[in-house]
């Protein structure tokens, strides 16, 4: 019985370097199938921006809307920001599952699974976008024009890829399971000190302190059409953090795959 020698020289490396779109349509199944992504993504944004409802400064005029509004942009980035997180943050248990050892041995490129990573945050980060929109929808009280709905919802849209970036640093540097326990906390830290959850006086030290954070950025950005104001600093700080977070998972990964 003869056997087949097959030459290693003629495998072709697949284009895209093995990107593959059942392999993501899996990937966005398996984390709506998480209890936990369905409570970031559904229930905790809309909660959040019912829970500030009914307040008597809500119909007071914030730019080219009102309070309202400002408040349902703000908790629509926080739910984005948890939710492209968690989708970043899930290499951590791949990993320790050993999935992300097997996915070395096909013709997947590193550099395309990060990019899926993205891909898979940008999906969930529109599912949490639009329903804390759609809460907004509900209660009636948000006021801004069509136009300027749209502008504020993809541009938080964009802004989420510094937290999958972040997601997926901290899911190489954690452990398992405890990469959302570091995540969850930190960026509710961050909002609150990033101009998120509560307005800050411009001219406080709390505010000096908040521009150096990764969500203050962000913020501005994608409230930007509707107040209608954008400091170049703000923009910077989204670069900056972006390019920050994305090194590092890069280094991290490097690292990883350094062991096979």
């Amino acid at each position: 019985m003869s056997t087949v020698q097959i030459d290693p020289t003629s495998r072709r490396v697949p284009p895209w370097g093995g990107f593959n779109t059942t392999v993501l349509r899996i990937e966005l199944r398996r984390m709506l199938r998480n209890r936990r992504t369905i409570v970031f993504t559904l229930v905790l944004p809309a909660a959040l921006f019912f829970s500030f409802g009914g307040q008597s400064d809500w119909n007071d005029d914030v730019g080219h809307g009102n309070v309202a509004a400002y408040v349902m942009v703000s908790m629509a980035l926080y739910g984005a920001a948890l939710t492209a997180a968690s989708g970043g943050a899930s290499v951590a248990m791949e990993r320790a599952l050993g999935w992300s050892r097997q996915l070395r041995l096909t013709p997947l490129h590193p550099a395309v699974y990060i990019v899926m990573k993205a891909l898979l945050a940008l999906a969930l980060g529109a599912v949490a976008i639009t329903t804390v929109n759609l809460a907004g929808v509900v209660q009636g009280k948000p006021d801004m024009a069509i136009g300027t709905w749209v502008a504020c919802a993809l541009l938080t849209l964009v802004c989420t890829l510094v937290f999958a970036a972040l997601g997926v640093f901290v899911g190489y540097l954690v452990p398992g399971e405890n990469a959302m326990q570091v995540l969850g906390p930190g960026l509710a830290v961050f909002s609150f000190l990033g101009n998120v959850f509560i307005p800050m006086d411009a001219g406080s030290t709390i505010y000096r302190v908040a521009q150096w954070t990764p969500m203050f950025g962000v913020a501005e950005i994608s409230r930007a059409p509707l107040t209608g104001d954008l400091a170049w600093t703000a923009v910077l700080n989204a670069v900056v953090w972006l390019a920050l977070f994305v090194a590092g998972a890069a280094w991290r990964m490097s690292k990883d795959t350094a062991r096979v």
